[in-house]
């Protein structure tokens, strides 16, 4: 029977569709995974993957032996977390991913109190796409994630962390300032600094405004930036306006929030984030103390949301 690292590299040769980046992501040479593959090949008698393609596919029978690979590489891992379960202590290695939108402003706040509290804990932390943490989780490469949810996944445990709300940084010059309060109908779509596609914040805030789109732009300028503190200096130096979650604001200083910030009027935008996970993950103590670490890290503005009914921003 194959080993459980050529299994390994059977399912990252099926992740990356590429054996350079396969072996990369394996650690190992890629004449090393070539000649690994091939003998699982030889092994079962199977052609696993169509090497003539460009990205490489998997065969049909390819696709039911890396079923079974993942099947057997989740036993493999589960044996031994359980084993460190039943020791009664938080222990292992946990592979962690977080968006992008999120990380710069979730993570400094609860990783010291993460590390200090439970150090036989060896947390791997990633930033990816939603998109791509979906199949991940699915793929049994990482063991949990934060992200904006509902997800909708039938596969996946979301586990509610917290609820932040939305405002909107507003250049200086826009008249919108005046207001105490904004509503969505009031946006222009050729004002608005949106995240690049692929970024399932900017889906959220598409699906706020119907005005806004894949054309929103502003003259003859079509940038769409890689990351919220990117549209906030562009709207601060330039004009326009973006949206900024909670978390994200609470970084700026009162001075800041007064002159560039403005709320929402009437059901106020918002987003869900969770701890989301396998419904076949094993790995509960650490879920565990990660949902704590988060929750006792959150500040007073995020741990008890508005009892007013809010706008959750869900992803298409």
């Amino acid at each position: 029977m194959p080993s459980i690292s050529q299994l390994e590299y059977l399912l990252a040769v099926d992740r990356e569709k590429h054996f350079g980046k396969a072996a990369k992501a394996c650690y190992v040479s890629q004449p090393s995974l070539s000649a690994q593959i091939l003998k699982v090949e030889e092994l079962l008698q199977v052609k696993i993957f169509d090497r003539n393609k460009k990205p490489i596919e998997t065969t049909a029978n390819g696709k039911i032996v890396i079923e079974q690979a993942k099947e057997i590489i989740g036993q493999h891992k589960k044996l031994h977390s359980i084993c460190q379960e039943t020791q009664g202590t938080v222990s292992g290695e946990f592979r962690l991913a977080i968006i992008p939108t999120l990380s710069p402003y979730l993570l400094p706040l609860f990783l010291k109190n993460f590390s200090d509290t439970y150090p036989k804990v060896k947390l791997i932390i990633d930033e990816e796409k939603t998109e791509t943490i979906i199949e991940l989780l699915n793929d049994n490469h990482i063991d949990g994630a934060l992200v904006v949810t509902p997800l909708k996944e039938k596969t996946l445990t979301e586990k509610v962390l917290f609820t932040e709300s939305f405002s909107l940084y507003l250049n200086t010059n826009e008249t919108l300032l005046k207001k105490t309060s904004i509503n969505e109908k009031e946006l222009e779509a050729k004002k608005t600094w949106l995240l690049e596609d692929g970024h399932c914040f900017r889906n959220q805030v598409i699906n706020y405004c119907s005005k806004l789109n894949k054309e929103s732009q502003l003259n003859n300028i079509f940038f769409e930036g890689g990351n919220l503190e990117t549209l906030r200096q562009l709207v601060k130096k330039n004009w326009g306006y973006t949206l900024l979650p909670q978390l994200f604001t609470l970084n700026l200083s009162e001075r800041e929030q007064k002159k560039h910030l403005r709320p929402f009027s009437g059901p106020k935008p918002s987003r869900e984030v969770s701890l989301v996970y396998s419904k076949k993950q094993w790995k509960k103590n650490i879920l565990s103390a990660l949902e704590k670490s988060v929750k006792a890290s959150l500040p007073t503005e995020i741990k008890k949301p508005s009892s007013k009914k809010q706008k959750v921003l869900s992803i298409s």
